[in-house]
């Protein structure tokens, strides 16, 4: 006869195993674009893949305002550093890193992905003690066109910080030009790419 004790343990080991297969069998969204420099960056190009495991929540839309009212650039690069990663995006040449915020919004035409997160900071800007580590935010929209695939686009901004323009509305400044993404492919909804 099976102790009562032993079938609770039993019971718990076979949620435990459930809860883990569900969630290796949990559904991503891949988003892959092509980036094109714009100015100085002209003629350069890298390939971007954008991986959604889901979609930030009006809460964590709340404590980020909260987070930039209150502290400005700084405030907010905090709060997404003690946010969980809802997506992970990948820049060519680069291991990529998590995203912290991820937000959709519907359009006549389809839907808007916009996406913040802290950047890397290189070893030399940390060493040197460089400007261009206040500019410590990764951000960027894709525009999905689902009537027509190919006006699909987007803009990538891989170095800015959000500041407050003369008409005390917020704005990216960039330490680095914007990137323009193009030939963007929606995978279907399936495991990461």
């Amino acid at each position: 006869m099976i102790s009562r004790q032993l079938k609770l343990k039993i019971i718990v080991a076979g949620l435990l195993a459930a809860s883990a297969v569900a969630g290796f069998a949990q559904k991503y969204e891949t988003i892959d674009a092509q980036a094109y420099g714009t100015s100085t960056q002209m003629g350069k190009t890298a390939r971007i893949s954008l991986i959604i495991y889901q979609y930030s929540t009006p809460d964590d839309q709340k404590i980020l305002i909260e987070s930039f009212k209150k502290g400005q650039n700084d405030g907010l690069a905090n709060a997404l550093e003690k946010m969980k990663a809802v997506g992970r995006i990948s820049i060519t040449g680069t291991l990529g890193f998590d995203v912290s915020y991820i937000h959709e919004t519907k359009t006549p035409t389809g839907r808007s992905i916009r996406f913040v997160t802290n950047r890397r900071i290189a070893f030399g800007e940390s060493y040197w003690n460089t400007q261009s580590q206040s500019f410590n935010l990764t951000a960027g929209e894709i525009r999905i066109n689902d009537q027509d695939k190919n006006k699909s686009d987007g803009v990538l901004y891989p170095a800015s910080q959000l500041t407050i323009n003369k008409d005390g509305e917020p704005q990216w400044d960039l330490r680095i030009n914007p990137w323009r993404l193009n030939n963007v492919i929606v995978w279907p909804t399936g495991e990461p790419k």
